[in-house]
């Protein structure tokens, strides 16, 4: 173990017991991972399951716990439930991180333990409206508390034989869909068989931005050029109208995190 694993393995220490706010992706995995094997069963991994989390990170998160043999648990939001969620402002995420730490607060205060997130350094600079949530519920990142990038916590866990080490970033589901345009269940399943046709087309790096009856596909740039051949963008858009898109257009700048962020004047958080 490097130098730097072990000083997160002594601030985890020094919390005594932690809740870990685990979504199965390479950042909140690793952090899951290392406060099971620094605390053992004081340290449980709690999942959000709800209609915005995509069904691949779900069966990522009970691969990995059950492998690993984390302490793992399910809590059900209700975040479409509410108004200000679903009504999609631009700070729709402090909603549902609202409305996550609502589930995950009395499950540390019962266990007398720390609540803690994946957030890293990389994520400082990131307009990211639900660490103010996270503020309000006293949620704590030791991973942006030492200064971890997401390159060496990718390292790090492929040195640990976590399967998530070389993992796409992803988000929640409601991020593909622009601001102000409702959430609702129907667009959800539809973005996610959207992606899931285009993983099965060979895409590891893929996003469906909906825009009502237009998916707008963004392609890793590294797999953007596939894209030149007709017959794959044949493919894709028989995938897609499958699922009920009328209208599909490739994005030709390829994926880019929080590209419907664009056009908003934002601050980081």
């Amino acid at each position: 173990m490097t130098p730097r694993a072990r000083a997160l393995q002594e601030r985890l220490s020094s919390l005594g017991s932690v809740v870990v706010a685990y979504s199965g992706g390479v950042d909140s995995a690793y952090l899951a991972w290392i406060a099971h094997q620094t605390l053992g069963a004081h340290a449980l991994a709690v999942t959000a399951d709800s209609p915005s989390y995509p069904a691949h990170h779900r069966r990522l998160a009970i691969d990995i716990a059950a492998r690993f043999g984390f302490n793992h648990e399910f809590v059900y939001t209700q975040e479409l439930e509410r108004d200000d969620y679903r009504g999609n402002p631009a700070n729709r995420c402090y909603f549902c991180k609202h409305e996550l730490y609502s589930f995950l607060g009395p499950i540390a205060a019962a266990r007398q333990a720390a609540l803690a997130d994946g957030n890293t350094a990389d994520d400082r600079g990131d307009y990211r409206p639900g660490r103010q949530a996270a503020r309000e519920f006293g949620v704590i990142s030791p991973l942006d508390e030492l200064d971890f990038g997401k390159d060496e916590i990718r390292a790090l866990s492929r040195d640990a034989g976590l399967p998530t080490w070389n993992e796409p970033a992803s988000a929640c589901l409601s991020s593909r869909i622009p601001y102000l345009s409702p959430v609702t269940g129907d667009k959800l399943r539809r973005i996610e068989a959207g992606e899931a046709a285009l993983r099965g087309l060979g895409f590891r790096i893929c996003r469906v931005r909906h825009h009502d009856d237009e998916a707008r596909v963004e392609i890793g740039r590294d797999e953007l050029a596939r894209t030149g051949d007709p017959a794959v963008v044949a493919a894709i858009t028989a995938a897609l109208e499958a699922v009920g898109y009328q209208r599909v257009t490739i994005d030709p700048r390829g994926y880019r995190t929080g590209s419907l962020n664009e056009g908003l004047r934002l601050t980081p958080a």
